[in-house]
Parts: structure tokens; sequence; C-alpha cells
């Protein structure tokens, strides 16, 4: 049996119905409660039972945005600060709402295209934000976009994975083992699709036939995560429920190396999570992942040998720029560290408890969203405000892309904007 607790982007996953019930009976406590209402799935009956028994549960949203607990820390009110640099608005577009899932656009050449959960792929112009064209797939999306080779790619909660081309027409249709979480870019001829039990599908681009899959077990309690992959020089790096990674050849599915990144800790199931659910960062010389309850850890890029972790806890992705590598932290905190050894360089953690997404990091700024809409541009010099808007449609959740100078942000109402950040 598998229940899912996923109103935000992420959820709690779970093959085991005895930690569902310890973890509904710490809610009874007082102890932990749900942020949203548990999703209707096979067998969850008897779970809505418990929970009427157990009481109403809370939207307060203010804990971190899979895990269903409540948090008692408010969120930091934003102070006022002296602006150094100033957002723009190069264009602004609905795309359509993002509704429970964490769907994110995917630049090209001369193109940005988005989707929303009620299934419409839109082609914009990337310098004007004009649509091209707009169809309907049909499908309830759940993972996207992925892109590359001449194809725009989408990936439903039946499993179903659908490529289009760049004229809007509709090349392949297949279907994975089970609801699609994320679809990455094109590389090697191959497109990799990771599904919620925790598979990932290596498709042929031509034709959408199954090349390769990697499968591993995981722990009884997981969290629903949109992570993707990364990929470098024909390597694919990946990171897992229960604090694994692994490097995967691209384009036969050979597992290079795998490594533990984190190890469970705690009493019960809920206090044993240490997914990795961001996507791991890598460069020439070393890759890098991070667990939420758990470590950060980097690695030799080719051999997978460690060279230095640190006790610290996220949910989001990383980003690795030259000599530093920047992430924001489950409590909100923004961090620039020395990738070399992971000492901190700068840390601002006036964000407690917002919701702060992934960094973006560009020449001058580090720009991260917030649960409210706010996006931040911290100064890369030492971590100080620079600049502040606060965008339509709700929370920034999706990573924020780099477009032309500036950069990409879609909040979960389907706002899609180009903005610039100038000094």
């Amino acid at each position: 049996m598998k229940l899912s607790a996923s109103s935000t982007p992420f959820g709690l996953i779970t093959n085991d119905f005895a930690s569902v019930v310890s973890w509904l009976s710490q809610m009874a406590s007082g102890s932990a409660s749900l942020s949203k209402p548990i999703r209707r799935s096979a067998g969850s009956a008897l779970l809505f039972a418990l929970l009427a028994l157990g009481g109403c549960a809370s939207t307060d949203e203010s804990a971190p945005e899979w895990a269903g607990v409540k948090n008692e820390d408010e969120p930091a009110k934003l102070l006022e600060f002296a602006g150094t640099a100033r957002f723009g608005v190069r264009w602004q577009i609905n795309v359509g709402d993002s509704g429970t899932n964490l769907l994110q656009p995917s630049v090209t050449g001369d193109a940005v295209y988005a989707v929303s959960e009620n299934g419409v792929l839109t082609r914009l112009d990337r310098v004007s934000g004009k649509q091209v064209w707009r169809v309907k797939t049909n499908i309830t999306v759940s993972g996207g976009v992925g892109s590359g080779a001449g194809l725009v790619l989408v990936g439903g909660s039946k499993g179903d994975v659908l490529a289009y081309d760049e004229s809007g027409e509709l090349r392949w249709k297949t279907r994975v083992s089970s609801e699609v979480l994320s679809v990455s870019q094109v590389a090697e001829g191959v497109v990799m699709v990771r599904s919620g039990d925790g598979r990932i599908a290596g498709l042929n681009a031509a034709d959408g036939k199954r090349v390769w899959v990697y499968e591993r077990s995981t722990p009884a309690l997981v969290v629903r995560s949109h992570a993707g992959v990364t990929i470098q020089r024909g390597v694919t790096f990946a990171g897992f429920a229960g604090g694994r990674m692994a490097a995967i050849n691209i384009k036969d599915g050979e597992v290079l190396w795998e490594t533990a990144v984190s190890q469970a800790r705690g009493n019960t199931e809920l206090e044993r999570i240490s997914d990795i659910t961001g996507n791991p960062v890598v460069d020439d010389e070393q890759v890098c992942a991070i667990a939420f309850q758990g470590r950060l850890a980097c690695y030799d890029v080719l051999q997978g040998s460690p060279l230095w972790n640190r006790e610290i806890s996220s949910d989001k992705s990383m980003m690795l720029l030259r000599k530093y590598l920047y992430l924001s932290d489950a409590k909100g905190a923004v961090i620039e560290m020395d990738k070399t050894s992971g000492n901190t360089v700068w840390k601002n953690d006036q964000l407690f408890m917002r919701g702060v997404s992934a960094p973006l990091v560009m020449e001058d700024f580090v720009v991260v969203g917030d649960r409210e809409g706010y996006l931040h541009g911290l100064s890369r010099d030492d971590g100080s405000f620079a600049a502040r808007i606060r965008l339509e449609g709700g929370a920034i959740r999706a990573e924020i892309l780099p477009l032309d100078n500036g950069l990409l942000v879609q909040t979960r109402g389907g706002e899609l904007y180009s903005l610039s950040i100038n000094k």
C-alpha cells in the first residue's frame, strides 16, 4: 500500500502503514500535524478515519514545503533596507497554475517553454515573451518541462511522457512505471525521467522507447520529491531517498559509482528521513549533494571519493560557481561557502522560515524567492540585501533560471516573468 501526503510540491510517501500510524499518533499528541489534507490513494479511507480521530489538519504554511509537519517558529518579517540595485520586469505572462506540483520552465536558443498542471504547454519568444503557440496535452502534468534535440517534454500523473517538436506537434508518447516527477533535458540522445516509485528511466529521444532503467530500494517513509538529475560529460548525477547519490552513464545506465551522502538518524520514521530532494551540483572537479535532516557532502567527480562534508540540512538544489558553493538551508538561511573546504564565507539568515527557493547566482547577485512571492537580490560580496520585488502568483517554488543577462521566474499561480537586476 502507498499513501501520499502531497498538497505542496513535496509530500510523504510510505509503503509501511505502521509508520503512518506512528506519525498520526504524534499528531494526536500535538507533536506533529499535517499542513494540508492527505491526497486520496488506495487504502486511504482508514487513514482519513484516523485523521478524524486525531483532530483537524492544520493549514500552517511555515513548515518545510514537503514535510506536512507544523513548525512553531514564525516566519521572519521582511525588514527595510537601503537598496543598491533594482529588479526590472522585461515581460510577464500567465502560463497556468502549477497546482500541487513543482513545474519548471525550460529555455532553448530562441524560446521559453512552460506548462500548467491542467496540461497546457506554451511556447514563448524568449526576448519579447509573446506566445508562439499553445497546445493541450490532455494529461494532468506532474513533471517538466524538459527540452533539447528539438524536443519539448512533459510527464503526467499516470506515468505518461509526451514529446513535442518545436512547432507543437506530438512526436511520440510513452509510459513509465508511475507518476512522472521530473523530466530531464535531452543529452546524448537520451531523456531521463524520474518517477514516484524512485526509478530513473532512460528513454530514446528519437522514439521514446526505454533504453535503460535504474532502480533501488527505498526506506519505508520517503519524500515525494521533484528532484531531477544533473548531467555532465555523459554522466548523470542523481540523489535518492535515504541519502544516496549515484553517478550513472547516460548511454547505457551503468552505475559508475555510488555513495552515501547522509545516514538516517532518529527514533521515528519521520526523524529518520534523510532524503536528497534537490539536484546535485557538479563542475570539472567535484560533485556535491545535500540531504534534508542530513548533511552536505562533496566528492571527486570521477571516482566518487569523499572530499569534505558538513552537518547542514536543505530540501533545495544548490549552485556551484567558480570557487564557491551557494545554498539555502532548511530554515531559510542563504549561504556562500568555499567549495574546496566547506567553510562559510557569508550567511544571510534574515529570511528565516520563509520557504526560500534554491539560489540563482549571477555576476553580482544571489537571487532567491520565497513563499509569499517576494524575489530577493543579495550582494555576492557579503550576502546583504540589494534589491527586492514582489511578484504576482504566490509562492516561488520552481528553480530560478538565468535568461539573457537576467532571470526567469515562475510562480505557483503560473505567472512567468523575465526580469533584469541592475545596480
